[in-house]
This record gives C-alpha cells, sequence and structure tokens, in this order.
C-alpha cells in the first residue's frame, strides 16, 4: 500500500480491568491472560493481528494480576535485534510524580506511560484491546485513516439495533467523518441520534444487511501528536466517554468500516461461545489462516495420543493422552489434557495443564487420598468449563442443573451464565457429583 508505512506506528493494547464478568477465571490471571481454544492465549490475538500487519512495536498495558501474562509475553514473542521490534510489559506503577493509582480508564491508563510512547519515528499510535476475537489488517485501518486526512480514526462495525445498547455508537456524515458518538445507548430516542441510513453503509462496499448502527469496535488509531496534547491537556480518563465526544467537536475523527468476525470476551457465557464455535465444521472465526497465522508459544510438546475414542466436532491440542472408549463431542481439549477411559466431554471447554506430572508426584498424589491430575476414568463432563491443572477423580459428574441460581456455587465449582465453571488446581474425589 503506497504511502503506508507500518514501522511507523506503535501499538498499545490494553490489559483490561478486574476482569469481574470473566471470574473465575480471572481468580488468578488478567482477562488476556486467559486461555482461548486450547492453545493460545486470547492476547495472541492483538499480537498476532500487528505480525501479521507489519507492526511490530508493541507495548501491553498490565494491571491485575499480570504474572502469568508477563511469563507468557516474555516466553513468546522475540524479536531480532535489527528489526526493533518488541513486545513489552507495562505494569501500573507508583511513579516519582506522585503516581500512586490504578489506571483509572482506558485513556487514563494511556495517560500514566506517556513517557514511553515519546520515541522516535513513530507517526501513529494504535490502540487495542487484549480481550478480543477477530482477525484484522491494520495497514487497512491505516489506510483510511492517513488517505482521510483523519486525526482519529475508529474502528467500526454495522450491527443492529438490538446489540447496540452495550456498545459505543457513532454517527458519520456521507465521507465517513464521524459526527456523533454514543456510549452504550438505551432507548429509540438514544439511538436516534446516532443511527444511520443502511443505504449509506451499502455503498461503502459493506452490505449492510438492515444493520443500521455503526458500532466502535474499540480499535483506534490516533495521530502521535495530538493523543499527547489531549492526554496531557485534559484530565479524561475514558476514551469511549470523554475522549471522543470532545474530540468529534474539534477534530477529524474518521470512521473505518469492518465487517467480519469480531467478538468481545467479556463475559463467561461470550467466552464458552466462541470457543466451542472454534470447533465446528465451519467456524465463524478459522484458526487456518496461511497469509495471517495466530502466534503463541512454541512448547515441542509430544503428539496427541488417542486410544480408541470417539471424537467429533473437537479441537484437540497437542500433549493429550486421551482413554480408550472415551467420547468427546463439540469441545476444547487444552494442551496436556489427561483423560482417563470411557468418560464423556460434551459441549466444554478443557483447559489442559501448564505441566505433566511424573511418575514419582503420581504416586504421591495417590498417597495423598488425591486423584492425579487429569480426568478420571468414567467421568461425564457435559456443558462445563474446566481450568487448568485440575485433579478430576473418577465417576465425577459436572453438567449444568436446572433452576441454579448464579450466587449459588459448588465449592470448588462457580456457577455462572449457566455454566459450571472448575477452578484452576481444584481437586474432585473419586464419584463427585454436582447437587
Amino acid at each position: 500500500m503506497i504511502g503506508i508505512d507500518p514501522r511507523r506506528v506503535l501499538a498499545l493494547i490494553l490489559g483490561g480491568g478486574r476482569g469481574t464478568r470473566l471470574y473465575p477465571l480471572t481468580k488468578y490471571r488478567s482477562k488476556p491472560a486467559v486461555p482461548l481454544a486450547g492453545k493460545y492465549r486470547l492476547i495472541d490475538i492483538p499480537i498476532s493481528n500487528c505480525i501479521n500487519s507489519g507492526i511490530n512495536k508493541m507495548f501491553v498495558l498490565t494491571q491485575f494480576l499480570s504474572n502469568s501474562l508477563h511469563q507468557h509475553l516474555r516466553k513468546t514473542y522475540r524479536f531480532d535485534m535489527f528489526s526493533g521490534g518488541f513486545v513489552d510489559v507495562l505494569a501500573a506503577q507508583q511513579t516519582m510524580e506522585g503516581g500512586t493509582d490504578w489506571y483509572e480508564g482506558t485513556a487514563d491508563a494511556v495517560r500514566k506511560n506517556l513517557p514511553h510512547l515519546d520515541q522516535k519515528n513513530i507517526d501513529h499510535i494504535l490502540i487495542l484491546s487484549g480481550d478480543q476475537l477477530y482477525r484484522m489488517d491494520y495497514r487497512a485501518m491505516l489506510k483510511t485513516h492517513i488517505e482521510s486526512g483523519a486525526d482519529v480514526t475508529i474502528a467500526a462495525l454495522p450491527v443492529e439495533r438490538t446489540a447496540a445498547s452495550a456498545l459505543g455508537i457513532m454517527r458519520c456524515d456521507e465521507k465517513g467523518r464521524v459526527t456523533g458518538f454514543l456510549e452504550k445507548p438505551q432507548t429509540d430516542e438514544e439511538l436516534e441520534l446516532v443511527r444511520m441510513d443502511p443505504q449509506w453503509i451499502d455503498a461503502q462496499g459493506v452490505p449492510s444487511q438492515g444493520r443500521d448502527c455503526l458500532a466502535s469496535m474499540g480499535l483506534y488509531i490516533f495521530n502521535r501528536n495530538l493523543l499527547f496534547e489531549v492526554l496531557e491537556k485534559t484530565p479524561y480518563r475514558d476514551f469511549g466517554k470523554e475522549v471522543f465526544p470532545a474530540a468529534i467537536r474539534s477534530r477529524h475523527v474518521q470512521v473505518h468500516l469492518f465487517d467480519d468476525y469480531w467478538e468481545d470476551i467479556g463475559t463467561i457465557r461470550a467466552f464458552y461461545e466462541a470457543n466451542l464455535a472454534l470447533a465446528q465444521p465451519d467456524p465463524p472465526f478459522d484458526l487456518v489462516a496461511p497469509h495471517a497465522p495466530i502466534y503463541s508459544r512454541p512448547r515441542f510438546l509430544p503428539p496427541t495420543i488417542v486410544e480408541g475414542a470417539s471424537i467429533e466436532n473437537s479441537l484437540i491440542a497437542d500433549g493429550c493422552r486421551i482413554g480408550s472408549g472415551t467420547v468427546i463431542e463439540n469441545s476444547i481439549i487444552g494442551l496436556r489434557s489427561l483423560i482417563g477411559e470411557n468418560a464423556v466431554i460434551r459441549n466444554s471447554i478443557v483447559m489442559g495443564a501448564d505441566f505433566f506430572d511424573t511418575d514419582e508426584e503420581v504416586e504421591q498424589h495417590l498417597r495423598a487420598g488425591r486423584p492425579p491430575m487429569g480426568i478420571g476414568s468414567g467421568t461425564v463432563i457435559d456443558g462445563a468449563i474446566i481450568d487448568k491443572n485440575v485433579h478430576i477423580g473418577e465417576n465425577v459428574r459436572i453438567q449444568p442443573l436446572p433452576d441454579v441460581d448464579e450466587s449459588t456455587d459448588y465449592d470448588p465449582i462457580y456457577i455462572r451464565d449457566g455454566i459450571p465453571i472448575l477452578v484452576k488446581s481444584a481437586v474432585l474425589a473419586d464419584n463427585w457429583t454436582m447437587g
């Protein structure tokens, strides 16, 4: 693309807040470190998009429970010394200027790290979220930004008005310049202020299919100098609620249309459904993309061993051992999963393990009256999420129960969005059942 130089772009990936809506998956890790599709983490998505777009200068802004995220980034992304590329972590920290607070919003998180962004040969700052699933070539968005002469460009997804109440909705003129922005409109009157004519969307080469709202994807390109000016001269804490409404009045804010799969992995239900969709014969997001692969940590694990099991519409990661007679349907089986004989796993996400136990460690577990790590023979798991490093005995049953209140838990299982979630490193003895 003529005039488009991704080497002059610096990417900031926001690590998110406490991740309360993804709890208990965020009990021991930050949102971007949550496992995805058996072998990746959520943070791998924006980083892979950057690499595939020719952008190799990235900062990841973190705050809560960031140790596993730091480890993953350190062991995964290493650029050669001649490219100038990096993936560095910027954690919330106390400063000599008296900054002792946590990040208080997306804009505030960037403001507290402005000294790190003051680098040579950087013209544009690309701001991304660390908990979304999509594939995008950011060079196309950069092209829109440069050719339109914009100060800020926002990636937008056409959506139906029924989905608008959970998103930031924009209105723009015939040239794509944003003229209105409303965060999470709740009423028909509010929607009318920002709704678009579907014919305009069609005219941009994107089939509207009745969609009349443009939702912010939480992806932004700023001219570097403008970003510094806005954050140094204003107390704004949030891009959606404060920065953009003000910028629209005084600056050129452009929309960049995107019409492909995009999912905000913000809730347990969204996480569960997005993962299981990846295992379908025609997934909405294809992990196989030779032109734009998803990168992750190389683990050098052995191939998975399947001992006469029946497996259908499922993803099986490396290093697993699946016993004879076991049935796996519509499920994700993560790295190093050890599954006994005659088990049944349906409509579930099994995250696997971070390590293999030695024979001596297995004996220690058994002597302590604890099942070894993995899933025991005869166990049934249906419609559940099983976090890493769990010890599940034989003939255990984990499945949703009817009429269960969200506040009801079956220690160490939490119920969120109607989905049972077994927490990381939990132990369930033989014959354990819910209820």
